[in-house]
């Protein structure tokens, strides 16, 4: 099989590679995954052989210089698939984003061989536990102890912090926001599982406790004080662009479990697909699907052609596809009845992950309020 990094940019050949991917390896055990509340390593190791990891890091930088769009669309197939392990990917990608964007020469030789493989793997530390949706992570500090920090501080909700290489640490340095990026096994880091989530279960989320953590000053991406309009901004994008797209998978994976259960499902001597109720809820799921896919790709191609207007862009779509796989994952469970109440079939697992999707990456209130904001820029 060959990987993203050996193709040539061939959007269909690199997707229906990643269907297959999907198909046969993630969306079959997904189940399994959900309720053992981890992705095994394997399946991991998997994801790095297909270069799915970071592939969108340039040549120069030992990436696949894939383009945006075609990532978005990786990401609705694993979305499609597994939540859990799409998440996974956002994290990750948001970490290595920020080491190529922002990292020194240094820091680039160190960290991205690894990261690309998927050899190390990074997290995202920004959420603290009383801090919701406030991004300023004010409960974290990093004080200079001669040319070293010390951090310290609590970090909650972190998706695949349990099996995590590297930290992206987000901490305040005076009055600004310096990033850093620790090792798991610096001396007073403590990872706790957090067990029981609603959804994205798999994806081995942890909180995190750092406690005098002394690292040197080439742990610092760029200068001090200066990550919050930067390094935390792009990757926050990026993790928003990702969501957006996995929701589309969502909904797609919603669609595809309704027709089949509803064409082998008689009601009344009849299928149950022939009744009108059921066809204008596969109708709405049909046309929320196209028109997420549709947002997702026009934030996507703004990416790629270095427009800043793709920040509001990535909201939107956030924004719709995450309410729309909800729609369509509560559609879904109604139309399974009581079956999709059971873990034996895949909408109840899709109905729990919908709702995160609304939480993550900045919530649907958030959004709301960001995108009415620029309206109403754009009228004064």
């Amino acid at each position: 099989m060959s990987t993203v990094t050996g193709l040539d940019h061939d959007r269909e050949a690199i997707l229906a590679e990643v269907r297959a991917f999907v198909d046969t390896e993630v969306a079959p055990n997904a189940g399994d995954f959900d309720q053992s509340e981890r992705l095994p390593r394997t399946l991991l190791d998997r994801v790095g052989e297909l270069g799915l990891w970071a592939p969108f890091l340039p040549v120069e930088q030992g990436g696949a210089g894939l383009d945006m769009v075609t990532l978005g669309r990786i990401h609705e197939e694993v979305g499609r698939g597994c939540s859990g392990l799409r998440s996974m990917l956002t994290v990750h990608g948001m970490v290595s984003w920020a080491v190529g964007r922002w990292g020194s020469d240094e820091q680039r030789d160190r960290w991205l061989p690894e990261l690309i493989s998927g050899g190390t793997f990074g997290v995202f530390c920004l959420s603290e536990p009383d801090s919701g949706s406030d991004a300023s992570a004010a409960g974290t500090l990093a004080v200079a102890d001669g040319s070293d920090w010390v951090i310290n501080g609590h970090k909650k909700w972190i998706t695949g912090g349990q099996v995590a290489d590297v930290l992206l640490v987000f901490a305040r340095t005076g009055p600004g926001m310096s990033a850093f990026l620790v090792p798991r096994t610096a001396d007073g880091v403590e990872i706790t599982p957090i067990p029981n989530m609603l959804g994205t279960r798999s994806s081995m989320i942890a909180e995190i406790v750092l406690r005098d953590v002394r690292v040197g000053a080439e742990a610092r991406l760029g200068p001090p004080g200066w990550a919050a309009g930067t390094v935390m901004t792009g990757a926050l994008d990026l993790g928003r662009y990702s969501v957006a797209c996995g929701s589309v998978g969502i909904i797609q994976a919603c669609l595809d479990a309704c027709v089949a259960y509803t064409t082998r499902r008689t009601v009344h001597d009849g299928r149950l697909r022939d009744l009108q109720l059921i066809r204008r809820k596969v109708s709405d799921m049909v046309t929320s699907a196209r028109a997420a896919r549709l947002l997702c790709e026009h934030a996507g191609r703004l990416k790629d052609a270095g427009d800043p207007a793709t920040i509001m862009a990535t909201w939107v779509a956030k924004y719709h596809a995450s309410t729309a796989a909800t729609a369509a994952a509560s559609d879904a469970v109604q139309i399974h009845g009581a079956n999709g109440c059971s873990a034996d079939y895949p909408v109840a697992r899709l109905y729990r992950d919908a709702k995160i999707m609304e939480i993550i990456e900045g919530s649907t209130e958030l959004q709301q309020t960001t995108i009415a904001e620029e309206a109403y820029r754009e009228v004064a």
